[in-house]
This record gives structure tokens, C-alpha cells and sequence, in this order.
């Protein structure tokens, strides 16, 4: 059964949805509870708030911990990607593979995708990442290390507090 649920870290309140096949959309915090459930339901709409199952609990607890300073690269939570387009899927599993308290640029994702040219393609699909923390996105920087393009509620500056949190640093280039 599809369901979500919200849960607290040292970010703030986040949100978590799940299927039958995995964490299906994570929402960090929002200006309230209210936009966290509806951007998960719109994320999965026949969801029901309800508690985590035991693999769910785990992942929650996972990135928890990341918040609170733990590094763990969250590698062992499942992710529902159906409705991911086969582009995204490439740029979330590079994505996967950046410890925390390190970044790639753009430029470094679309190499590693063997395809050096398509950074804007790559930044796209991150800025479409439906699982923020687990696919960090924060963790990828222009080619110069500016923060930017960051669509998460907050946005640059809960990604620059994210980066802080991992031990990246907190790079202070803008857009």
C-alpha cells in the first residue's frame, strides 16, 4: 500500500513516500506540514498517511543521522523510479556515488555519464529529483563551485546548510 509520513531532523520536518517498490518522493522541510503532504500526495497520489514499514523506518532513521552529522551515503534505501525517465535514472545513480562531504560539478556528472557535453541536461533532471538527500543533488556544484539551481524549498541556502552538515564546507559563491 502506498503511504507517506513526516518525520523530523536537524533540517527540519521532512516528508517521505512509499510504494511497494520503494521510497517513492522525499520532501525537505517546507514552510509547513500542510505543502509537505501536498507535495507528497501529488508525488504519489493514492497515498495514505500512515507509519513507516520497517525498511521505511530504516531509511528515515538513515537519513536522520545523515542530518545530524553521521555520514552514511544512504546507498542501501530502495528507490521507486517507474516513472523516472531513463536519462534521470543515469544522473541519480552518478549522483548515488558522491560520499558525503564531497561534490562533482555538473560538467563531472555529464562525464561520468559519457556524455561531456549535456551538464545543462544533468542539471535538469537533478533539479526534477524526486528523492532530495538519498540522490544528493546538493552535492552538485557548478563547474566554478557556485551554489545554484538548488529547487528545494529554501533552496540555496538549505542546500549550502546541507553541504555544511556533511563536512563539504559551505561554499559562498552565488548565481
Amino acid at each position: 500500500m502506498d503511504g507517506y509520513t513526516l518525520f523530523d531532523t536537524t533540517l527540519g520536518r521532512c516528508g517521505i513516500a512509499w510504494s511497494d517498490r520503494g521510497i517513492a518522493a522525499i520532501e525537505l522541510p517546507a514552510p509547513d506540514d500542510a505543502a509537505t503532504r501536498r507535495r507528497l500526495r501529488r508525488a504519489l497520489p493514492a497515498a495514505r498517511e500512515d507509519a513507516p514499514p520497517p525498511d521505511v523506518a530504516a531509511a528515515i532513521d538513515a537519513i536522520v543521522r545523515l542530518f545530524d552529522g553521521e555520514p552514511d551515503d544512504l546507498s542501501s534505501v530502495v528507490l521507486d523510479m517507474d516513472e523516472v525517465p531513463e536519462f534521470q535514472r543515469r544522473v541519480y545513480d552518478v549522483a548515488r556515488t558522491i560520499p558525503p562531504g564531497e561534490t562533482l560539478s555538473y560538467g563531472e556528472v555529464a562525464a561520468r555519464l559519457g556524455e561531456p557535453g549535456a551538464a545543462q541536461a544533468v542539471g535538469r533532471a537533478l533539479g526534477r529529483n524526486p528523492f532530495p538527500i538519498v540522490v544528493p543533488c546538493h552535492r552538485v556544484l557548478a563547474a566554478n563551485g557556485a551554489l545554484h539551481g538548488f529547487s528545494a524549498p529554501g533552496g540555496i541556502e538549505t542546500k549550502r546548510r546541507m553541504l555544511a552538515i556533511e563536512g563539504a564546507g559551505a561554499p559562498t559563491l552565488f548565481d
